[in-house]
């Protein structure tokens, strides 16, 4: 029996992935949908009950969304393919769920996206962060794109700071991000917003509906 609305997270076998993927199984709203490249990935998630997806975001992906009221993208190519997978992959998958009648696309972009020149190192990845989240905002599907700071791999503190736009730097947990994007996934809760977030001392619910 599904207990909830079923989430496609593209980027499943990631570090921010795998933690989406157990707070949406972990939750009473929603069902996860892991989206794997591999059929032995599958089998990971399948051994702790984890629906999965074959899907590759380099190849079509019209079938992944068949069954998913929502979607997260947390893939990234740690950039080794940023136009293929950072870029095309995430328009590829917007217009898939699209297409499926999804009715919420949560991007997660990163702080920067907004103006790829302010990093000489990250500029080609920014701008097709850039490229991806413009598709999103003008594909005509329900959206909300998070951009976080650096990401740390510290303990989820359950706390952030929101803005639209920091005139600061500044770090992040992936856990701490992982339970942003759970949060978001409710239709009308930053419905067409883009926002950053920093590592904060606001309850991560109460940040998002402020």
């Amino acid at each position: 029996m599904s207990k909830g609305k079923n989430v496609l997270v593209a980027g499943a076998t990631g570090t921010t992935g795998k933690i989406i993927v157990d707070l949406l199984k972990n939750s009473s709203e929603y069902e996860p949908i892991a989206m794997v490249r591999k059929e032995e990935q599958q089998k990971e998630f399948e051994s702790q009950n984890v629906k999965t997806i074959l899907g590759d975001l380099e190849k079509d992906l019209s079938h992944t969304t068949q069954n998913a009221h929502k979607v997260i993208f947390a893939a990234g190519s740690g950039g080794k393919n940023v136009i293929g997978v950072d870029q095309e992959g995430a328009k590829k998958l917007t217009d898939a769920a699209k297409n499926s009648g999804a009715s919420k696309f949560v991007m997660l972009s990163s702080m920067g996206a907004d103006d790829p020149s302010v990093s000489e190192d990250l500029q080609e990845y920014l701008q097709a962060k850039q490229n991806a989240d413009e598709h999103l905002r003008s594909s005509g599907i329900n959206y909300t794109i998070v951009r976080p700071g650096s990401l740390n791999n510290k303990d989820a503190s359950g706390k952030i700071k929101l803005k639209e736009k920091f005139s600061e730097m500044g770090e992040i947990s992936r856990a701490d991000v992982a339970r942003t994007l759970v949060a978001v996934l409710e239709d009308d809760v930053r419905s067409n917003q883009t926002f950053e977030i920093l590592s904060g001392d606001t309850e991560i619910n109460n940040a998002v509906k402020a």
